[in-house]
């Protein structure tokens, strides 16, 4: 890679998206655990969840997948990507009728060599946070772009 691309890269630190703004509605959050299987009444069922800890219904933690950040400005510098992971952190539970706002900010990369050629590693955190202002979640990406070998 050369240092062009580095330096992009570098000045690209510290950007964040656009905020992009969702309310969670009982009918996503129903459909939602019955896709992933999870038949616990706390994501599915007002009468049950009122008499629980939140008193009301939530989302599973992993229905924020479903929210999904402005990732227009991404930097692409090679054809091709895979996705390399995420770590999630968890504060608050998310609640039918919160809105929630996800902003997505790239704070880091490196470089490696490898059996796919060379590839851009590039760190990613996406914050989402409730009308209390309060971040209900974290999450850390890491997105893989190479050039594959010819």
């Amino acid at each position: 890679m050369d240092n062009s691309v580095k330096k992009a890269l570098s000045e690209y630190i510290g950007s964040e998206s656009e905020a992009v703004t969702y309310e969670v509605e009982l009918g996503a959050v129903i459909k939602f655990a019955k896709a992933i299987g999870d038949d616990n009444p706390i994501f599915s069922n007002p009468k049950l969840a009122r008499t629980s800890r939140h008193g009301g219904v939530i989302t599973p933690p992993t229905f924020l997948r479903s929210m999904f950040h402005n990732s227009s400005g991404e930097k692409i510098f090679f054809s091709a990507g895979v996705d390399g992971g995420s770590e999630w952190k968890y504060f608050e539970p998310v609640r039918i009728g919160d809105k929630i706002t996800v902003i997505k900010k790239f704070v880091d990369f490196f470089t490696k060599d490898g059996s796919l050629g060379e590839m851009i590693f590039q760190i990613n955190e996406i914050r989402y946070i409730n009308q209390f202002d309060q971040i209900v979640a974290t999450q850390r990406t890491t997105g893989i772009s190479y050039e594959p070998k010819k």
